[in-house]
């Protein structure tokens, strides 16, 4: 299987950061073997270091940027609303049944779809993998695309725009349609967390999918204590890692309990 090109990254303007008929029903996640045979090893139960250390080096930096390196939490303050353009009315509805996945398990996030770009703050452009260039071109202009490509030679991204308090204004999530359920779902998850605001990639880290050598293709445990960490109100869009350091020992203990209740975990 080959592992989706994803990236999400950040290119800086003077305030902004930038970092995819009947609906046919999409596949369950679980009913795909790759992802079944992903959640039946996929590993549960994190040290306060481990879940602390993901945290950190995926919420902090930017795995692709062109201004100075940002330390500094950048996530939405209102509420986000998706909305996904393009022909594809199966890869549509595999993006709501994502969106609510993530809205069912991330607990401070109000997400939901919404049915025109005007009222979104996200947008996911489907498109085929012939337009992906000619697609970032029109997001980016021409001499981005091209060291975007150079760069990342991305198969799916995504990125985000920020105001000066460091709150994410709005996300573009591009993604391809014509590859297997696994990829497109691997691709989604991934890019959607990110434009949310973790947008840092780590290869340090094994057990998040924010690490280019982990394609997972469903929302696993490890990455929902990060958002649920990002999301959590005490966390606010422009603290430095110091601020949020002091925070964390009460905000982990709240999430602890609330990603154990929504999954179900045991001791």
């Amino acid at each position: 299987m080959n592992r989706p090109r994803r990236h999400t990254f950040l290119i800086a303007t003077a305030l902004a950061t930038l970092t995819t008929a009947i609906a046919l029903p999409p596949p369950a996640a679980a009913e795909l073997p790759a992802i079944a045979a992903r959640q039946r090893a996929e590993k549960k139960n994190f040290t306060d270091s481990e879940i602390v250390e993901g945290f950190f080096k995926t919420a902090f930096g930017a795995e692709y940027h062109l201004a100075g390196r940002v330390d500094r939490i950048r996530k939405y303050e209102v509420p986000v609303r998706v909305f996904a353009d393009g022909i594809r009315a199966d890869r549509k509805a595999q993006i709501a049944t994502i969106v609510a996945d993530i809205a069912a398990h991330v607990r401070h996030l109000d997400i939901a779809m919404v049915d025109n770009n005007d009222s979104a703050n996200v947008l996911v452009k489907l498109v085929r993998d012939r337009d992906l260039f000619r697609t970032i071109s029109t997001f980016y202009g021409g001499e981005r695309a091209k060291e975007i490509k150079t760069s990342l030679d991305p198969q799916c991204l995504s990125g985000f725009r920020k105001n000066e308090k460091f709150e994410i204004e709005h996300s573009d999530v591009i993604l391809t349609v014509d590859v297997s359920d696994f990829v497109f779902l691997d691709c989604a998850y991934e890019e959607l967390l990110q434009s949310l605001g973790p947008i840092n990639d780590t290869a340090t880290v094994p057990w998040t999918m924010f690490n280019d050598n982990v394609s997972m293709g469903y929302f696993d445990v490890y990455d929902q204590y990060i958002l649920n960490l990002l999301y959590d109100p005490r966390v606010k869009a422009g603290m430095t890692v110091l601020e949020v350091r002091a925070l964390l020992p009460e905000v982990l203990a709240d999430v602890r309990a609330w990603v154990k209740r929504v999954n179900d975990l045991k001791e």
